[in-house]
């Protein structure tokens, strides 16, 4: 969880920025976004075979190049 404590002197877009990033760094958002929904297993198999087999390509085509 995200936490930043208000300076003595800090604005709050200051403060904002800084918590902005602190969740970008932490993948706060990402998490959120991959536990939304449910994905079936059978699903979450097929997804991760389709990611392997375009990263093989990727890798073919650079090597070719």
């Amino acid at each position: 969880m995200a936490e930043i404590k208000l300076g003595d002197n800090e604005t709050m877009e200051s403060a904002l920025r800084r918590f902005k990033r602190k969740v970008q760094t932490e993948d706060i958002i990402r998490e959120v976004k991959r536990h939304a929904f449910f994905i079936p297993p059978g699903e979450k198999a097929r997804l991760k075979s389709q990611l392997a087999r375009k990263r093989n390509r990727k890798k073919v085509r650079r090597i070719v190049e």
